[in-house]
């Protein structure tokens, strides 16, 4: 009886984790590889600040390295070589894409453009 009241525990848990995912639409994804240096420009001169932006908190910072196996939800999004690439995402899908990092007056100016591109939030 106790193993089947954590089982829907679990069930639960779960529902609650997928249904959170749900609600936060749009994310950005670092495509990353170890020893990028651009990456580590970008780690030090915009990750820190990202999640406590206004832009930050519409598209969260998600990682990604290319040199892992592909992640699953990611397998219709186009893979690429060059790092760092910061794709948009929204429901699953791409928004847009900025390849490379050459500072952070470029980064803001083009991630503002692609999130201009997002549905207006309720």
């Amino acid at each position: 009886m106790k193993l089947a009241g954590l089982a829907r525990c679990g069930l639960v848990a779960a529902s609650i984790v997928a249904l959170s995912a749900k609600v936060q639409a749009a994310e950005l994804l670092m495509l990353e590889q170890p020893g990028c240096v651009w990456c580590a420009q970008f780690n030090a001169q915009i990750a820190p600040a990202w999640p406590k932006t206004q832009e930050g908190r519409r598209a969260p910072l998600r990682r990604v390295d290319i040199t892992r196996p592909w992640p699953a939800d990611l397998d219709g999004i186009a893979k690429e070589r060059f790092t760092p690439t910061f794709v948009l995402m929204d429901e699953g899908r791409e928004v847009g894409r900025i390849r490379g990092y050459v500072g952070d007056e470029f980064f803001w100016f083009r991630i503002g453009e692609l999130l201009a591109r997002l549905p207006e939030q309720p």
